[in-house]
């Protein structure tokens, strides 16, 4: 069972709770502009000397109705960041090159019939395209030589498919995609060259990743049956010469997805990350493997104990230790292993979640991104000797400008005992405040968790606190960093735990008489969806609830999805064979108890969403509204799963606090409207003051 804090956690003597903080009146609530406007910081790469990182920031454009990344640079030393590109369509994936004299990154300017590999000067000046694929470059890799980039590609139409587009046949052939594969890149000298591409890979399989050894002799690379979601685990990993001969199969059938496979420094191992148990399983918490790179051995899985979820991993520079980030519940952290003794080391002890990392071995420097409640993910520089300095500015701002909830880390017992963690944020206002109306926001995944990190535009929980609610966001069972018995306390039985988690944790704020029990909101997207469909057949104490793309039939969304492989776990075997577990599937789909449901709900969904298609809403909007409950379906058209124009998001949060408003707390409540580019100056304008 995971320790928490005495005063954290719900105790049967309970525990006194800390004066909320006095509302500063220089301070102004954050709106659901702001947060929608909010820039987005992602991808830190360190250049090769360790003294300049490179990231890529979000600007908002409402008159396109998207978030655009450009290309910045900041000194890990001095914090001095620059934009280093423009242009309307944006850039992506910025990667130094070895000798850090130019920066490469993706893009789609003018001309271009697909995403393209671009060169940029490290001192700034104007970008080159390198290449002239005839599909997009989907990533890609710099030789240690500087002289060559390998990339990963789609394949181009078979001459079936342009034929077929000749005779003016432009119908679409339900999963048939096209493979993708490796190529490499001639980085031309010449200031005004295209250079050459030359294939690498081919074949019935695609390629997902890549990396280069550090002599660049070897090609590491994953192969998969198809480009489907369904195939992922038909993932193996193979090397092979830089020039493509030589191909190795370094596992073999296990039926595990690996990812994030890099070799190390002497080329003789491989380390990958994979949600399995050392027998091969999947459905396990993401833990680290290490395997030989001539697949000569079974991969030996890592710290089998550790019960935290790993998302990234790197090798040090003397190979006898791996570094890696882990989600460990309500945070991500970093952590060094020694490989021959299992050691574990924590290397980050923060109240924030690392969201975002980079590794230089060389120097044992780290660079991180710390996302908390009052920053969502400026950059930091960890050093070998465990100092931590701050490098951009870029979310400072939140701080001093808005009046921000305080949030607090919380643990209760579940009805068969064990300890559930989850995050509460307070309502502005302070202790006048409580009992507050509670929204209680439950996460996608399932295998996921909700962290500190605060400054989501799809849980705005700034805005909610605004208006006064205090929100749960519960880690129930089924979450990752937990453990591997937590985890998979759904196999077998999706809707096992996973409700009354949630429910004992609304119970536990009601007797802490901060959560108002006649002001229950029920809300969630994906999983999150899931859940609030089963909740409102589980218990009639909300008086609202918005269902984002949630499954409500668990049967017809085996065969609607984009993907499968985790939902069988959940019930058994598919719905399809010879006695399927058709009972298993319906006892855990809400539509199965849907007659119970009296909450007001409002369902939204993407037009476009594979994941969690249309029709599962459709079906919960039939459902109720033919048995009498208050309902009403949006839906966005053109939007997958999660949504990207600004302007949906906006509504999207204008939609259900507007529905919560309406049936938890009987008042009115005011749209905000999508901003005019004027208006949107004017607010930076006052906001910079």
């Amino acid at each position: 069972m995971r320790l928490a804090a005495a005063c954290l956690a719900f105790l049967a003597v309970g525990c006194a709770m800390e004066p909320l903080a006095a509302e500063d009146a220089s301070k102004r609530p954050m709106t659901l502009v702001d947060l929608v406007a909010m820039p987005s910081l992602s991808g830190p790469d360190l250049s090769p000397d360790g003294t300049q990182v490179l990231y890529t920031l979000t600007d908002p454009n409402w008159d396109r109705d998207r978030h655009i990344p450009h290309v910045w640079r900041a000194d890990v030393a001095t914090g001095a960041a620059r934009r280093m590109t423009a242009g309307v369509e944006g850039q992506t994936d910025p990667e130094w090159a070895p000798d850090g004299s130019a920066i490469a990154f993706l893009a789609e300017r003018d001309g271009d019939e697909h995403k393209q590999l671009y060169l940029l000067p490290s001192d700034g000046g104007e970008a080159r395209r390198i290449s002239d694929h005839e599909t997009a470059i989907a990533a890609y890799e710099w030789a240690p030589d500087g002289a060559t980039i390998y990339f990963l590609a789609d394949d181009p139409a078979t001459a079936e498919q342009e034929a077929r587009e000749k005779r003016g046949d432009h119908l679409n052939r339900f999963e048939e995609k096209p493979f993708r594969h490796v190529w490499w890149l001639d980085v031309a000298p010449d200031a005004g060259a295209i250079g050459e591409a030359y294939r690498l890979t081919e074949g019935a399989f695609t390629v997902r990743s890549l990396h280069v050894s550090a002599d660049g002799r070897r090609i590491l690379h994953d192969r998969f049956a198809s480009s489907l979601l369904d195939d992922l685990p038909t993932a193996e990993l193979w090397t092979m010469a830089a020039d493509g001969s030589d191909a190795r199969q370094i596992t073999r059938d296990n039926q595990v997805f690996e990812t994030g496979a890099r070799l190390s420094p002497d080329g003789a191992s491989v380390l990958f990350v994979a949600g399995a148990n050392a027998a091969g399983e999947s459905y396990h918490n993401d833990n680290l493997f290490v395997v030989p790179a001539d697949g000569s051995a079974a991969p030996r899985l890592l710290l089998e104990d550790m019960p935290y979820d790993v998302r990234a991993a790197r090798w040090t520079a003397d190979g006898r230790s791996i570094v890696f980030r882990a989600n460990t519940g309500v945070r991500d952290a970093l952590f060094r292993v020694d490989l021959a003794s299992e050691r574990l080391t924590p290397l980050t002890d923060r109240a924030e979640t690392v969201s975002g990392w980079d590794y230089d071995a060389a120097s044992d420097t780290h660079v991180v991104a710390l996302d908390g409640p009052t920053n969502a993910g400026d950059l930091w520089r960890l050093a070998a000797d465990g100092s931590m300095t701050p490098i951009t500015d870029h979310y400072g701002y939140l701080a001093r400008t808005f009046e921000l909830p305080r949030q607090e880390v919380i643990t209760w017992t579940g009805e068969d005992g064990v300890e559930v963690e989850g995050i509460l944020t307070y309502p502005l206002g302070g202790r006048d405040a409580l009992p507050a109306p509670l929204i209680v926001n439950t996460h996608g995944g399932p295998a996921s968790t909700d962290q500190v990190a605060g400054f989501s535009a799809w849980e705005y929980l700034p805005v909610a606190a605004a208006h006064g609610y205090a929100v749960l966001r519960p880690n129930y069972r089924g979450s990752t960093g937990y453990g591997d018995e937590f985890l998979r306390d759904m196999v077998g039985s999706y809707f096992n735990q996973a409700h009354k988690d949630v429910m004992a944790g609304v119970d536990a704020l009601i007797a802490r008489g901060i959560a108002d029990p006649d002001r229950l909101v029920k809300m969630g997207w994906s999983a999150g969806g899931h859940m609030t469909n089963k909740i409102i057949t589980y218990t009639d104490r909300f008086a609202a609830a918005s269902s984002g793309a949630g499954a409500v039939n668990w049967i017809s969304m085996y065969g609607q999805s984009d993907i499968r492989i985790y939902r069988t776990p959940w019930f058994g075997d598919t719905p399809w064979v010879e006695d399927a577990p058709i009972e298993t599937y319906w006892e855990h789909s809400p539509l199965s108890d849907i007659h119970k449901v009296t909450t007001p709900t409002l369902i939204l969904v993407g037009e476009n969403d594979v994941r969690v298609p249309m029709a599962q809403s459709v079906e919960l909007y039939y459902a109720l509204s033919r048995n009498g409950v208050t309902t009403r379906l949006i839906t966005a058209p053109g939007e997958p799963h999660g949504w990207r124009k600004l302007s949906n998001r906006l509504f999207k949060g204008n939609l259900e606090l507007d529905w919560f408003a309406t049936h938890a707390l009987g008042q009115d409540y005011t749209f905000e409207p999508v901003p005019t580019a004027e208006a949107a100056q004017a607010d930076d304008a006052a906001d910079a003051d």
